[in-house]
């Protein structure tokens, strides 16, 4: 028996997060988005003519990307990692794409053994959007030429450091958790908040917008509660407006109640980075 474990990286516009669903039933005459541990899945068992299950380090949300994903299985199979990776990819659709692939001790468990989460949110200002960055960041307008009823805000980086700041350390984060989690803790070590800018764009397909900037919000915690990323990125996205003060957010977490907090962020300019072990 192998365990194989895999670092998948993905665009997750067209599928519903992560996990599996159990049912997908169809609304309308369309069906329901795919997921990404689904298709995983699928791929395998059909590689090895086997019911592969799939065990992810984390859950993304519908619509969150993925450079550094990890997963493992066990399989039967006499195939070596490469030639996981090489069929993997080519049965893949364009969207999804394993980046490495390593057999690994029996033991080794992709969630359980994980030690940290790096997580990277993208905001994009500019007076108007793109229609390139549509999917992989989250549009803030600034400047004079705003879509109509829209208005612009140039974030104060320097107020959303300063609340950053109390995100920092062991916390109770019950006030950046949406509705639905089972965990049984809603206790956390944040262990990097960075926020950074680059003025010129020069990240990525952002090279290709001059006067706009793109926002960089880079978390790093022992793991994270649902929504937890989002909210947090939202919150401070509340006070680099001005809408609260950098010294409330200490507030919102000592209230342990998710309606004091900012609204909650897309899922679009979310992207988990890595995952530490």
């Amino acid at each position: 028996m192998q365990n194989i474990r895999l670092v998948i990286e993905y665009e997750g516009t067209n599928y519903r997060g992560w996990q599996r669903q159990e049912r997908l039933q169809a609304t309308g005459s369309k069906l329901q988005k795919k997921t990404i541990q689904g298709v995983l899945e699928a791929a395998l068992s059909k590689i090895t003519e086997e019911k592969i299950k799939v065990i992810g380090a984390g859950r993304t949300d519908a619509g969150v990307h993925a450079l550094g994903q990890v997963a493992n299985f066990r399989t039967k199979s006499k195939m070596t990692p490469e030639e996981f990776k090489k069929a993997l990819n080519s049965m893949f659709p364009k969207d999804i794409a394993i980046k490495n692939a390593q057999r690994v001790k029996e033991r080794f468990h992709a969630q359980f053994d994980a030690k940290s989460k790096h997580y990277r949110y993208v905001i994009y200002q500019d007076s108007t959007p793109s229609p390139f960055l549509k999917d992989y960041v989250l549009y803030i307008p600034s400047g004079a030429e705003t879509p109509l009823g829209r208005r612009p805000y140039k974030l104060n980086l320097k107020a959303m450091r300063e609340g950053a700041k109390h995100l920092m350390g062991k916390h109770n984060f019950s006030s950046f958790q949406l509705s639905g989690s089972s965990v049984r803790s809603p206790v956390r070590t944040i262990t990097k908040l960075s926020i950074t800018s680059q003025s010129d764009m020069r990240y990525a397909i952002c090279d290709m917008r001059k006067n706009g900037r793109a926002i960089f919000i880079n978390v790093e915690a022992d793991g994270f509660l649902y929504g937890m990323v989002r909210t947090i990125v939202g919150t401070l996205i509340e006070v680099g407006k001005g809408k609260i003060s950098p010294s409330k957010v200490k507030e919102i977490i000592k209230a342990r109640n998710r309606r004091f907090a900012g609204p909650t962020a897309l899922a679009k300019g979310l992207y988990l980075i890595k995952v530490g072990y």
